[in-house]
C-alpha cells in the first residue's frame, strides 16, 4: 500500500474563511492529498482569523498547537492573521511557515507532500459536494472591504473590495453541481458590493449575477451569505422573489447595534431607520422570509439604556437567527482606544440576555412557519435545513445531500421543525 499523504486543515474565523479552506481542500483532493485529522497530518494548513484580540489568540494557540503534533508536521499559516502579523507567526515554532498567498497553499502543501499539484481529478467519484463533507458548498465571489467600521481590521489584512468575474462565478457553480451540490452559498467579505463584468463586459452587480446564475446553470437553491444593509436593495428582493424557491428565503443582515448612537460610533453607514426601511422591502417581496442578523453587545460607550434599545429594536425587526458577539477590543482599530470600555462583566449579562432574547424570537418564527411548504436539504439521516435556515427533522430514510420538498408539520421547544415529505 502506498503511504498516505495527509493533510489536516484548522479553520478559524468567519464563513468566508471555511469557503477558502474548502477551496484549498479541492485542489489538495486533486493531487492526491487525504485529509486527515491533525495527529495523523504531515501537513497542518491553519487559516487565521483576526476579527477581535480573542481570534488573534485562538489563531497563535491553534498554530502552537499543530506545530507541536507528534512528527513535527509542517504547519502552514494562512489567512488574515498571516497578513497582518507574518513574522510573528512564523517565530513560533521552526516548521511554522506563513503563506500570504491563499492561492498558492495548496501547492505548497503538495509539495511538501511529494505530490504534483497539477496531478488532475481523483478517478474516484466525489463522495460528498466538498472533500470537508459540507453539503451546502461556499463560493467566494467577493473578497476585502472599502468599509471602515472603527471596530474591524479586516480591511487591512484583506484589502479593497474586489469581485470574481462572472464567468468565474459560473464555472465555480457548475463545478458545485458536479459534485452533487444541490445548494449553493454565494459569500464574500462584503458581498452585496459585488461588481463584475459580465461576458458582454457590462457590469454586473449582485442582483444580475443571480439572474445569470439561474439563466445559465440548473442550480436548484441558491443562498445568500452576510449582506451589509445598503445593499438590500428594492432590485436584488424583486430578483429573489422572481427565483421562487431557486433562491432561498433568507438574508443575514448585519445590524451589529439597535442604537443610532452605537452605529455612529462603530462608523456604519446606516442608522436604524435606514435597517427598518431594508427590512421593510426584503418582506413586502417575500413575506416568509426568515432574516439573520449579528449583534455586538458592550462596544464602548454602550450604556444599558442604548442596549435595552439595542433589544427592543431587534424584537421589533423579529430575527430568526442572531448571531450575539461580546466586544472585543482589537489593538490597530479606533475602538480599542475609544473612551467608555465596558466591564467584562457586564458585558457577560447583556450577552446573556441578547441570546435569551434571540432564543424567543427564533422559536417564533419557527412557528410562523408551521403548515408550509419548503425545501430541506438533508445534511445528515433525519435531519436538513430549510430554506430559512431553521433546522429541520424528517423521514431518516431521505439520502443525505438531497433536495426534498416538505410540509412543516410542527416545532420543538429548541425551534428544530418537523416536517413530513410532499
Amino acid at each position: 500500500m502506498s503511504e498516505v499523504r495527509g493533510v489536516a486543515l484548522v479553520n478559524l474565523g468567519c464563513r468566508v474563511n471555511r469557503v477558502e479552506l474548502d477551496h484549498m481542500a479541492l485542489e489538495l483532493e486533486r493531487a492526491g492529498a487525504t485529509l486527515v485529522p491533525e495527529r495523523e497530518a504531515s501537513v497542518v494548513i491553519v487559516n487565521t482569523c483576526a476579527v477581535t484580540g480573542e481570534a488573534e489568540a485562538k489563531t497563535r494557540k491553534a498554530v502552537r498547537r499543530a506545530a507541536s503534533m507528534p512528527g513535527a508536521p509542517l504547519v502552514i499559516a494562512t489567512g488574515c492573521v498571516a497578513n497582518l502579523f507574518s513574522d510573528e507567526l512564523a517565530a513560533l515554532a521552526p516548521n511554522v511557515r506563513v503563506e500570504r498567498d491563499k492561492s498558492a497553499v495548496a501547492s505548497l502543501a503538495s509539495e511538501a507532500l511529494g505530490l504534483l499539484p497539477s496531478a488532475g481529478a481523483p478517478a474516484s467519484a466525489p463522495s460528498a459536494p466538498t472533500p470537508t463533507g459540507r453539503t451546502r458548498p461556499g463560493i467566494k465571489i467577493q473578497d476585502g472591504c472599502d468599509n471602515r467600521c472603527t471596530y474591524c481590521i479586516v480591511w487591512r489584512a484583506r484589502g479593497a473590495g474586489r469581485s470574481m468575474p462572472a464567468d468565474e462565478v459560473l464555472a465555480a457553480v457548475r463545478a458545485a453541481l458536479g459534485r452533487g451540490a444541490h445548494e449553493v452559498v454565494l459569500t464574500g467579505i462584503n458581498l452585496g458590493s459585488y461588481r463584475a463584468p459580465g461576458a458582454d463586459g457590462r457590469e454586473l452587480g449582485l442582483p444580475a449575477l443571480l439572474d445569470l446564475l439561474l439563466a445559465e446553470t440548473d442550480v436548484e437553491r441558491i443562498r445568500l451569505s452576510s449582506i451589509e444593509p445598503p445593499d438590500v436593495t428594492d432590485e436584488l428582493c424583486r430578483t429573489m422573489a422572481r427565483a421562487g424557491s431557486r433562491v432561498a428565503p433568507f438574508l443575514h443582515v448585519c445590524l451589529q447595534s439597535g442604537c443610532d448612537e452605537t452605529l455612529r460610533r462603530m462608523a456604519r453607514v446606516y442608522r436604524t431607520d435606514d435597517f427598518r426601511r431594508v427590512v421593510e422591502t426584503a418582506r413586502e417581496h417575500l413575506p416568509h422570509i426568515a432574516l439573520g442578523t449579528d449583534l455586538i453587545v458592550g462596544f464602548p460607550g454602550e450604556t444599558d439604556d442604548d442596549f435595552g434599545r439595542s433589544l427592543d429594536f431587534c424584537r421589533e425587526m423579529r430575527f430568526s437567527k442572531m448571531h450575539v458577539f461580546r466586544y472585543s477590543r482589537r489593538p490597530g482599530t479606533p475602538a480599542a482606544t475609544m473612551g467608555g470600555q465596558v466591564d467584562p462583566h457586564v458585558m457577560a449579562e447583556r450577552g446573556e440576555r441578547a441570546r435569551a432574547l434571540a432564543e424567543e424570537l427564533r422559536l417564533a418564527e419557527a412557528r410562523r412557519l408551521v403548515g408550509e411548504e419548503d425545501l430541506v436539504v438533508v445534511q445528515y439521516p433525519g435531519r436538513g435545513v430549510s430554506g430559512g435556515l431553521f433546522d429541520v427533522l424528517l423521514d431518516p430514510t431521505v439520502p443525505v445531500d438531497s433536495l426534498v420538498p416538505v410540509r412543516l408539520t410542527g416545532v420543538r421547544d429548541d425551534a428544530t421543525l418537523l416536517a413530513e415529505l410532499l
